[in-house]
């Protein structure tokens, strides 16, 4: 766990913690909402929806404004025309996962670019015809795995396999997901599984898990939704075979917003890799000959997968938010995302008396920057207790209060407010 050695636990060494930190200025590009007395909220909610951009406003009104000045020629005039708006993603989009240019594309939302990416890499063969996945896993993820198979007429109770936490224990063991792959290895089609989990806010050890899988034989993805912005991402160097991540959570970039899609070099360059098509997704030497055209030929590379024109407005919340991500790197927000993390966790756990406790683990390699928080009795109440002091935080029945220092708009000094409000209402007071 990374610690802040010798800080003092006072009001005072957390503001001096801010104003030494070089990346704290970051909050100023985000607005923050205001509680019943004016004040800022202590807004940990940034696994649930980010904040907005102050910038996404501007993103937004040049879309707005090239419409009403432009009409159908603002497809290919002005500032930002429309037509190539997708390729603005094109390398931000990929620093941000680790990718290459050409594997990743912003499109639709992410449980639809989940089904698609399925009916590419989920190819059920003789006895291998299973999918591994983890539990819990984020209810989204199970209901698309067990409509797909359905929808290929496959029984999922036949087909889905999971692997959760061990009787007692909260969190997987990277071992238990090896040893399961391996034990069903010539069954196995897909694994599938949450990069870090929804739940308790574990990161998954994803290069040993693509790494096992391709040994057996599988096509290994991950669903992101928790990791993208949050954590540190290979996936090309892992040699992930496809991922997928909503924007909305780390990514600031509004409500249901664009998803995001990966698909490692070796499959989006192949053109015999069975996709769903539409017209953006074809060659656009092509594109525009319409019924001229009536075969599909893919782009070579992830666009492929695109199957209609993108949403302009949708995209430029997005494209404001990772314009703030590629400034500052994701080395530097992970570092930053670490003390602040790890200041709140030591905060936290060293109140008096407290009658609660964390099930995220403490390894740095192994959380994000969310803290899943069980409090002792009532939990539905305790959490009711929190929102009541002006905090906003989600909760997961039955028990799970979920709080994320994000290191974009998160500061220390509310990482030290949260902490002393948990230590007044759920542990001994100081005396």
């Amino acid at each position: 766990m990374t610690m802040l050695d010798d800080v003092s636990q006072d009001e005072a060494s957390a503001i001096a913690l801010d104003q030494a930190d070089p990346l704290s200025s970051l909050r100023e590009e985000f607005s923050i909402p205001a509680g019943p007395n004016g004040e800022p909220v202590l807004y940990f909610c940034g696994n649930s929806l980010g904040l907005q951009p102050r910038r996404a406003v501007d993103h937004v009104n040049e879309v707005m404004t090239s419409w009403a000045a432009r009409g159908v020629h603002g497809h290919r005039n002005g500032s930002a025309p429309w037509y190539p708006y997708h390729e603005h993603f094109r390398e931000t989009g990929a620093r941000l996962v680790g990718a290459r240019s050409g594997e990743v594309v912003m499109m639709n939302s992410l449980t639809v670019n989940l089904h698609l990416l399925l009916t590419s890499f989920y190819r059920p063969e003789g006895q291998r015809r299973r999918i591994l996945m983890e539990s819990p896993a984020f209810p989204s993820d199970i209901y698309c795995l067990q409509s797909h198979v359905k929808a290929r007429g496959l029984d999922p109770d036949d087909v889905i396999m999971e692997v959760g936490p061990r009787d007692g224990e909260e969190t997987l063991r990277t071992s238990d997901i090896i040893e399961t792959i391996e034990s069903h290895g010539d069954e196995i089609a897909t694994v599938m599984m949450g990069g870090l989990n929804f739940l308790t806010g574990q990161v998954l050890d994803m290069p040993a898990i693509t790494e096992a899988g391709h040994r057996a034989g599988a096509m290994v993805g991950f669903d992101l939704a928790h990791a993208a912005g949050n954590i540190i991402l290979n996936l090309h160097d892992w040699e992930v075979d496809f991922a997928a991540w909503c924007s909305y959570k780390y990514l600031n970039a509004s409500p249901g917003a664009i998803a995001g899609a990966y698909v490692h070099e070796r499959h989006a360059s192949n053109p015999d890799i069975p996709r769903l098509a539409g017209w953006w997704g074809n060659d656009p030497d092509t594109r525009f000959q319409m019924h001229l055209q009536d075969q599909f030929v893919p782009v070579s590379n992830v666009e492929s997968w695109q199957m209609s024109n993108p949403p302009i407005l949708a995209m430029a919340p997005l494209r404001a938010s990772l314009e703030l991500f590629d400034g500052v790197g994701m080395a530097a927000l992970r570092e930053r995302s670490l003390r602040l993390t790890g200041y709140l966790r030591s905060m936290l756990e060293s109140r008096p008396g407290r009658r609660y406790r964390i099930i995220t683990p403490d390894a740095d390699d192994e959380h994000g920057c969310q803290l899943s928080i069980v409090v002792d009795g009532d939990a539905t109440e305790a959490f009711a207790t929190i929102e009541e002091c002006g905090v906003v935080a989600d909760f997961r029945p039955p028990n799970v209060v979920r709080i994320a220092p994000t290191p974009m708009y998160n500061s220390f000094h509310d990482c030290w407010k949260f902490a002393m409000l948990m230590g007044d209402r759920f542990g001994t007071p100081d005396p």
